[in-house]
């Protein structure tokens, strides 16, 4: 496997729609306001974080069952900010819609402000031929509250291609979260 390059992942999502909405460059600032940086970097690529969000809540007590799972276990919000409960976990979803081709693996990492402060970004690889938004959940690790920002920064993807394309995509196997839109839960 090697990683690929800005130059690659600009002409892909130009070309190939796979990153939409794409950002050519590290946006840091709009106006006065610091941001925690996104768009394209040397070897990845630095996700924003959509306004919609779901919560974490022990009100009912059920168990965290991934093949029944209460969605009762969440708060909606949208919002521009989101409080994630100490030792609790938040889900959201990237701005970003992507389309992998079929010889690229995708993994995400957080970034490393978030990391600084406790926060820990958690999601699986995007694998080839996967079509979406990317759900991301958010580990508050502090016994203190804590704070994101939506449309900032807040993980890095990294492309890896394969030496050869894969026998079985993403798509091929119909995966049950192909084509996911805004936050989606687990599914049996």
């Amino acid at each position: 496997m090697s990683l690929k390059s800005d130059r690659w992942i600009k002409k892909m999502a130009i070309d190939h729609k796979m990153i939409d909405p794409f950002v050519a460059g590290q946006v840091k600032a709009e106006g006065d306001k610091n941001l925690i940086s996104y768009g394209l970097s040397s070897y990845g690529y630095d996700v924003r974080l959509a306004d919609e969000f779901k919560i974490f809540t022990n009100i009912k007590s059920t168990i965290v069952d991934p093949k029944n799972f209460d969605p009762d276990s969440f708060v909606d919000l949208k919002s521009d900010v989101c409080i994630i409960p100490p030792n609790s976990f938040v889900l959201g979803h990237t701005v970003e819609y992507f389309k992998i081709p079929r010889d690229i693996l995708v993994i995400c990492l957080g970034k490393s402000t978030y990391a600084r402060c406790g926060i820990i970004v958690n999601v699986s690889p995007l694998e080839p031929e996967w079509e979406g938004h990317v759900t991301l959940e958010f580990s508050n690790t502090t016994n203190l509250p804590a704070k994101i920002y939506a449309h900032e920064g807040v993980a890095q993807l990294l492309f890896l291609e394969g030496s050869e394309e894969c026998e079985v995509s993403y798509k091929d196997r119909k995966g049950k979260y192909q084509g996911q839109r805004g936050v989606t839960l687990p599914k049996a």
